[in-house]
């Protein structure tokens, strides 16, 4: 079935016919892509695919060659002429197969080894949400759409992985296996080469090949993007059964994985700079020197109410030495009026008004004659006067326009973009360092997570109705990142200061929000559809960082060269000669072992297995000398709870945290402080990377489930076991059993 698009865009500007017929072309090959999403047969299928992902991605470089960039990239383009007249045959191939389609679809049913219990399949992802808050605010009566999901169908808490980590434990529940299987550990692992932190759930290598003619360097070949995660995600697995899947921004899927169903990609996915997320600062205060965590601060001058300034971009990878590209722009100030017109050069104006975010701003990059990078960035003015101070986001991929694989068929992200309008794609979009730095403030962050949340919100639905049979799965990131920001006024017994009285129902209207969310869920189901509901962990407050490697230092197991008593980041004069265990990430202790790290000098046998026992007994238990707390409750041996083979990458330690208390910031990232224990005075008021058992997640379902404490794992070969598909040997989760009779429909929601 065709979708028609609507001539008039999301700003309400009317779109040229040429533009129109564009989109129309455009939807009647995503359709097309919906459709051989559900066909059964491999060759066949792949034939469908290699025609429409080569033809349709051609299309989409109309007018202008996009490239293919990132932190070190290459890039494709083709001419103009060829793509509009591959457009009109491959309409015209598209009403031509229609015969073909239509035969597969219906023996593709006759194909099923097994009938499958339900039709549809719906996952809600609530990242974060905790059983705690959620359960007091069930009795409270303040959420009664988790109150029915309760009385009428399922609820539990839900165990999560070890540790609690979201990349951790979002890859358990894709793939239904422990860490040592999919090889995300958490969020940062370390080169064994040079000890130096690494992402761990992707990876961007440069062009293998390039030509240098003068001062340029043309790469011949794409940058190698691969994602770091192992094993099998279940809805690739249903994929090869016939079973489609629309799968929206679930973490650690970038690059998205070529699978018989659609795909967004979230966590992992960069902004055009490469990063995890890089915000600009304009300010005309004279303190341009100082330096931000996650951003960069660009002093501005102000003449007769007009400022010249720049978009920094991407590295131009044609250039032999690489350097940043830079976007200029003038801004007319209004003072009397709070008001603002943007101009980027080459654009159009833009108006802005103080303390309102802008649209999607769309940002164009020259790399080289006839190349152009598109991005997209929110722009808010904090202040007009005495001082000018502007934000602007991270500049996310273009998702009309993408520079690096974002979705998968490739021309998704365009499609949901042709629906929606711009939207943010990278993977931790909601600016937690924005507001951890002071450049925003509270309420600039909940604008911007509310306003991510509504383009959520508006894909989901669009897939859930797009998805007639099969799985839907949506994540949403709001839950998580609002509470990791506003959690302490929520605390019980929490006085509340003038500063942050405004906030202390920040974290009930969020559970409210999320209540209403599934009320549209539920409103939207079927009779012969599941829906699950989960969350990856729960959270608890940060107050106090542990200093792993200030303490590793101070009792004899980490070593500095030349008497140094502190280092700095990333492990700065470590002498690895004499250092026998170092901390990395949010709960990784590892040992320097010979043979596996560069410098090992711990026997991988019984020195290693004597070593980590030692640190497990001085470790738990280990109180906070300020106060007398109890700090961290447990220390895991990673060789009793993992089995896998990627065991090896992973650490050899997994610190347990207590309630209040989290590795240090310094810590994370290799680096020394003068105290073990220190306060977190950051923005960052709460956080699940401690003690696994204190933070379990919550599982909510529409049918009653026989089942004894819920893992994240379980879901799973629940949903393959649900199409009649046997879960594979390798699979570490057991399948819940479903009651298919417990709820044949489900009542009206509470709007």
């Amino acid at each position: 079935m065709i979708i028609p698009i609507n001539p008039i865009s999301s700003n309400g500007v009317l779109i040229k016919p040429k533009c129109f017929a564009f989109n129309m072309y455009l939807c009647v090959l995503i359709n097309w892509c919906y459709q051989i999403t559900s066909v059964s047969n491999q060759t066949f299928r792949r034939l469908l695919f290699f025609t429409s992902a080569s033809l349709l991605t051609l299309i989409l470089l109309t007018k202008q060659a996009h490239a293919y960039i990132g932190p070190g990239a290459g890039f494709a383009f083709i001419s103009s002429f060829f793509v509009i007249f591959l457009t009109f045959i491959l309409a015209f191939f598209s009403i031509l197969i229609f015969p073909l389609r239509f035969l597969y679809r219906n023996l593709r049913h006759k194909k099923l080894k097994n009938p499958s219990q339900f039709d549809r399949v719906v996952v809600l992802g609530l990242d974060g949400l905790s059983p705690e808050v959620i359960e007091r605010m069930m009795q409270d009566g303040k959420l009664p759409n988790f109150s029915q999901l309760k009385e009428k169908g399922f609820y539990s808490p839900l165990k999560t992985t070890n540790p609690p980590i979201s990349p951790v434990a979002w890859s358990s529940f894709q793939t239904g296996v422990n860490p040592a299987k999919h090889n995300i550990f958490d969020f940062l692992n370390r080169d064994l080469k040079t000890y130096l932190p690494i992402l761990s759930f992707s990876q961007i290598e440069k062009p293998r090949k390039s030509i240098k003619v003068g001062k340029f360097r043309i790469p011949l070949t794409k940058p190698d993007i691969s994602l770091l995660r192992k094993s099998k995600t279940f809805w690739s697995i249903l994929g090869e059964n016939g079973v489609a899947s629309t799968v929206l921004r679930v973490p650690v899927t970038f690059p998205p994985e070529k699978f018989p169903g659609l795909i967004l990609s979230a966590m992992g996915a960069p902004d055009l700079k490469g990063t995890q997320g890089t915000f600009t600062y304009y300010t005309t205060r004279k303190d341009s020197s100082r330096k931000h965590t996650g951003g960069v601060q660009i002093e501005v001058e102000r003449k007769n109410d007009r400022i010249e300034s720049y978009i920094p971009g991407p590295e131009n990878p044609f250039l032999k030495d690489l350097e940043e590209m830079k976007l200029p722009f003038t801004i007319h100030l209004n003072p009397k009026q709070k008001e603002a017109k943007l101009r980027i050069k080459g654009g159009k104006w833009f108006y802005l008004k103080e303390g309102v975010y802008s649209d999607w701003i769309n940002v164009s990059f020259r790399a080289f004659p006839g190349v152009k990078v598109s991005g997209i960035g929110r722009f808010l003015i904090r202040q007009i006067e005495p001082e000018f101070e502007m934000y602007l986001t991270p500049i996310n991929i273009d998702p009309e326009k993408p520079a690096m694989p974002i979705s998968h068929p490739f021309i998704y992200s365009i499609y949901l973009s042709k629906l929606i309008g711009s939207y943010a794609t990278l993977g931790e979009a909601e600016d937690t360092w924005a507001l951890n730095e002071g450049v925003i403030d509270k309420d600039d962050f909940l604008k911007q997570c509310y306003l991510i949340y509504s383009e959520r919100e508006k894909m989901f639905f669009q897939a859930l109705k797009k998805t007639k049979r099969g799985v839907c799965i949506c994540v949403f990131d709001t839950s998580d990142r609002i509470q990791h920001m506003f959690w302490r006024p929520s605390e019980n017994g929490q006085s509340y200061s003038k500063e942050n009285y405004n906030f202390a129902s920040v974290i009930e209207k969020l559970y409210q929000t999320m209540d209403e969310l599934l009320g549209k869920v539920m409103n939207n189901l079927r009779e012969k559809d599941i829906l699950f509901v989960l969350s990856d962990h729960g959270i608890k407050s940060f107050r106090r960082g542990f200093n792993l490697n200030t303490w590793l230092l101070q009792n004899g197991y980490l070593y500095l060269r030349e008497e140094k008593k502190e280092e700095g980041a990333f492990f700065e004069n470590i002498d690895w000669k004499k250092t026998r265990a170092y901390g990395l990430g949010m709960t990784g202790l590892y040992i320097n072992q010979k043979g596996r790290e560069a410098n090992g000098i711990v026997d991988p046998g019984k020195e290693k297995k004597k070593l980590k026992k030692e640190l497990q007994e001085k470790l738990a238990g280990l109180k906070d000398e300020e106060n007398g707390k109890v700090a961290i409750l447990n220390v895991y041996d990673a060789e009793e709870i993992y089995n896998g083979p990627y065991q090896d990458n992973g650490p050899d330690l997994i610190i347990g945290c207590n309630d209040g208390y989290r590795i240090s910031w310094n810590s994370v990232i290799g680096k020394i402080s003068d105290k073990v224990f220190e306060d977190n005075t950051r923005h960052w008021q709460a956080d699940h990377c401690v003690d696994s058992e204190l933070v379990p997640g919550v599982l909510f379902c529409n049918r009653k489930l026989e089942t004894k404490d819920p893992e994240i794992i379980d879901l799973a070969p629940t949903i393959l076991n649900l199409f009649g598909i046997k879960p594979p040997l390798f699979i570490d989760g057991k399948a819940m059993k479903v009651i298919r009779s417990s709820i044949k429909t489900i009542d009206k929601p509470v709007d």
